[in-house]
């Protein structure tokens, strides 16, 4: 049995200029949103979620992503909408969000 019921790891990965990576999509600041939002919605904690932030996943190409363990589950996002509804979905309901995975 895992430790976390969902572990969520966001591609913060910086890679040098000219190359498309996913902190130039602001992944940061959604990484920060969605550790926010899963702390105040009382989801964060052992047996629950646990919010952290990746290197390079190797999907640059699909970025910004994040992948969701223990179902393997790849996303994509734009803004705090987008976050709101994976976890809102994923994480709260157990949904995926089809319009957001890669």
């Amino acid at each position: 049995m895992s430790f976390f019921e969902n572990h969520v790891f966001v591609c913060c990965n910086q890679r040098a200029p000219g190359e498309g990576c996913c902190a130039d999509f602001g992944s940061a600041e959604m990484l920060g949103h969605l550790k926010d939002r899963v702390k105040a919605l009382g989801l964060n904690g052992p047996g629950k979620v646990r919010v952290s932030k990746a290197g390079c996943l190797g999907r640059c190409d699909d970025g910004p992503v994040l992948v969701i363990y223990p179902q393997g589950t790849w996303y994509t996002f734009v803004d705090k909408d987008d976050i709101d509804e994976i976890i809102d979905e994923h994480l709260v309901n157990g949904r995926e969000v089809e319009r957001l995975k890669v």
